[in-house]
């Protein structure tokens, strides 16, 4: 059977999926190598039952299967108007937390009313690398524009299309995994200008360990998909950085923040809701000149978390394939490090952007001038519990992430309606 009859017979089950969810099934979120080409999966499979336990909590080992868009019988086309009651529990969690927290909590789950409360949900923050969401919504959006009714091409393409990392790479220091299928070797580098992945690979380089370098490579190819149209499969390295040696850069400037912020506006999301503004790495914005600055709302995020679980972010079968990326993580951190989350699929990506004042040292994620932590979750705990979370802070000298995994526990205490076990709230680190 050739890849494209394959891809064929996979988005026919994708669709079945959407229309059709299935029940979990026991198993890992690894089966989708042969699919997506992302070789660092193959390396879970391969692991015997004691490492596993050891790398992956148990809600992170569900097939794709299992993956399913729970908004797809009874889809949002906008926020709904505050729950009293929730509303009311949700205010009671924050009395020692700092003023700055935001946070939007949205119950979809099956069986009780959709239920929503929101904290601060206009007030905006620098989004970091939550805005990766964003990013990936403009390639899955160009996908669609390059095949608009052929979703098996769409995944093919991402699958056979090999880029070059090139100067949009550098600099990051967010490692990357690399795994040898043959020899088995494993290790982690930073991307250099010679790096070379399928589509699929950069995409979850970006969500799973929210690398810069791919960041800036998708939302490179995402325009790409734009300038070139039907051309752009065959396009190769050389022929794109003429492109970009030759464009002129205001109309560059204005064509990239078009890219990455149409489809949010497609979605209802207005500009001071979220919106970006600066490709992730210097390199990249060297040749992509920033516009407007990048910003982000809890209530901006949770359109965007309500639209990918009612199957609008782009269509269906892509945000149900935006849906699986966010759950192949990498590693649980912050937010999704929470014990109570451990049980539980969750669908997540993190965000910061600290700053020291002018002649200081502050460390790490404790920005004395700036120090933005975000959060977007969704949870799917075993006892049918659903809900989502977008968590924005801002809070100077201090490390967040604990305060997070914090919030992360009481949230998910209200939303299942469960009792505290013990003070302590079966906290870690936060890292």
């Amino acid at each position: 059977m050739t890849l494209r009859l394959v891809r064929l017979a996979l988005c026919c089950l994708v669709l079945l999926a959407v229309l059709f969810p299935t029940p979990p099934v026991r198993g890992y979120p690894i089966d989708g190598f042969a699919l997506t080409g992302i070789e660092r999966l193959v390396r879970l499979t391969r692991m015997d039952s004691t490492t596993l336990l050891r790398t992956l909590p148990y809600g992170a080992r569900h097939e794709l299967e299992y993956v399913r868009l729970n908004l797809m019988d009874d889809p949002l086309y906008e926020l709904p108007e505050v729950d009293a009651e929730l509303q009311e529990e949700i205010g009671q969690i924050f009395p020692d937390m700092h003023p700055s927290y935001s946070v939007a909590v949205f119950d979809m789950t099956e069986g009780r009313p959709h239920r929503y409360a929101e904290r601060n949900p206009t007030a905006g923050y620098q989004p970091g690398s939550v805005g990766k969401l964003a990013v990936v919504t403009a390639f899955f959006c160009e996908l669609q524009n390059l095949y608009p009714d052929d979703y098996a091409a769409r995944w093919e393409l991402m699958q056979s299309k090999v880029v070059k990392a090139g100067p949009f790479g550098v600099y990051d220091h967010h490692t990357i995994p690399l795994y040898d299928t043959a020899s088995e070797r494993y290790a982690r580098k930073r991307v250099d200008p010679s790096d070379e992945f399928n589509l699929y690979q950069w995409v979850d380089h970006m969500l799973s360990v929210s690398n810069n370098g791919a960041a800036s490579i998708v939302w490179r190819e995402a325009l790409l998909m734009r300038v070139f149209g039907k051309d752009y499969p065959d396009l190769g390295h050389d022929d794109m950085m003429t492109y970009f040696d030759t464009i002129d850069r205001s109309r560059l400037r204005g064509l990239g923040e078009d890219i990455v912020n149409g489809p949010l506006r497609d979605m209802g999301i207005e500009g001071d809701a979220w919106r970006l503004g600066t490709m992730f790495t210097r390199g990249a914005s060297a040749i992509v000149p920033p516009k407007g600055g990048s910003t982000g709302t809890v209530r901006g995020l949770m359109q965007w978390l309500t639209a990918l679980e009612s199957g609008q972010v782009v269509d269906a079968p892509s945000s149900l394939e935006i849906k699986r990326l966010m759950y192949m993580t990498d590693r649980r951190i912050r937010y999704a490090h929470a014990p109570v989350l451990d049980s539980a699929g969750v669908y997540f990506k993190s965000g910061s952007l600290y700053g020291c004042k002018p002649g200081t040292s502050c460390g790490k994620y404790r920005g004395n001038r700036m120090n933005y932590m975000n959060s977007v979750a969704i949870v799917e705990q075993p006892d049918g519990a659903r809900y989502l979370v977008a968590l924005m802070s801002n809070v100077l000298g201090r490390n967040s992430a604990y305060d997070h995994q914090v919030l992360a526990t009481r949230i998910d205490r209200v939303m299942r309606r469960t009792a505290a076990e013990d003070p302590s709230e079966s906290l870690g680190t936060g890292e």
